[in-house]
């Protein structure tokens, strides 16, 4: 499966041309490396190997482009922005590698080039952190601008797992200081009248939940909006045997149901599965479900990343259960 990667991992694996030429490499040899795959072009004189580069989640392969803008660039440090800055601060990338490290700029330095695209705008330096040994926006201004000129199904998981950064300390989810990074999002949001895209950062912001685990879950969300459900409850507690607690990642209370977004990762990586066999979790997964329907009387359905590329096949799977929005009945 694929793997994560840190900052300082990449820094150490990204090799410069000259670092390959020290190392008794030629430049047909680099060329060559890299028609067979041995070695990975990042960008104009940047180079990783390129069974590393295959073991990558988009995430790992885009900070390894930004590492080598920052890298090369001449003057000052680029300021990172938009889906390179949710790479920077640990945010998901939902099923989008961009093809260009997104960089905010002064108006006289707009110009993009083949792999860095130069957005111009306003950067308060209230807005400007470091993050990984990388200057870039603020998580909050990163989620400010990528829910106004990203696509729904790509900005929400951002905005969830930032809100969740903000909110989640150990196991326990603070509705305090939810409320707060929200606050000053929708202010953020007053101050933005008549920006770019700003209609679309609205229902982002209405929408986000930090208690969202995966980027699947927050698309099932969007999708479940769609659809006409009502705002669904996250991670409720079911009590379970002998005081234990089993969460469910939706409650459709207008439905009364509850519904599961169905990683394939647990059943299939090994450090989710604390050591249990794939069986085995099959097996406790039923029991949990057993337990879950019969104590609650309420109907629990699963859906997977299939289902949730659009609100129709979702709607699909939920009907096949019986499962429609209230106005639809």
């Amino acid at each position: 499966m694929p793997r994560m990667i840190t900052a300082h991992e990449l820094r150490g694996a990204l090799l410069d041309r000259g670092q390959l030429l020290a190392r008794g490499w030629s430049d047909r040899g680099i060329r060559a490396a890299v028609e067979s795959t041995r070695l990975h072009h990042v960008r104009r004189g940047a180079f990783i190997d390129g069974a590393l580069w295959g073991e990558l989640w988009a995430e790992g392969r885009h900070l390894a482009r930004m590492i080598a803008v920052d890298r090369h660039a001449q003057g000052d440090p680029p300021v990172f922005a938009g889906l390179s800055a949710a790479v920077a601060h640990g945010l998901p990338l939902y099923r989008v590698e961009p093809a260009k490290v997104h960089v905010l700029v002064g108006a006289a330095e707009r110009r993009s080039s083949s792999d860095v695209h130069r957005h111009e705008g306003a950067l308060p330096e209230a807005d400007v952190c470091v993050a990984q040994g990388l200057a870039c926006t603020t998580p909050e201004r990163t989620v400010y601008d990528v829910a106004r000129l990203e696509r729904p199904e790509v900005a929400l998981p951002i905005a969830d797992a930032a809100l969740r950064q903000v909110a989640l300390a150990g196991t326990e989810y603070s509705e305090a200081r939810a409320a707060d990074w929200l606050q000053g999002l929708h202010a953020r949001i007053g101050r933005g009248v008549g920006a770019r895209g700003i209609r679309r950062l609205r229902m982002i912001a209405d929408l986000v939940d930090g208690r969202a685990q995966l980027p699947g879950e927050s698309v099932s969300r969007l999708q479940l909006h769609r659809l006409g459900f009502a705002r669904p409850r996250l991670q409720v507690a079911v009590v379970g045997p002998g005081g234990r607690r089993y969460y469910v990642d939706f409650a459709l209370d207008d439905v009364d149901a509850f519904g599961e977004y169905d990683g394939k990762g647990k059943y299939l990586d090994p450090d989710l599965r604390s050591g249990l066999t794939t069986e085995e979790v099959l097996l406790a997964e039923k029991e949990r479900e057993d337990w879950i329907r019969g104590t609650t009387g309420r109907a629990l359905l699963r859906w997977g990343a299939e289902h949730i590329r659009s609100p129709e096949l979702l709607g699909e799977r939920l009907r096949r259960f019986g499962i429609v929005p209230p106005l639809a009945r």
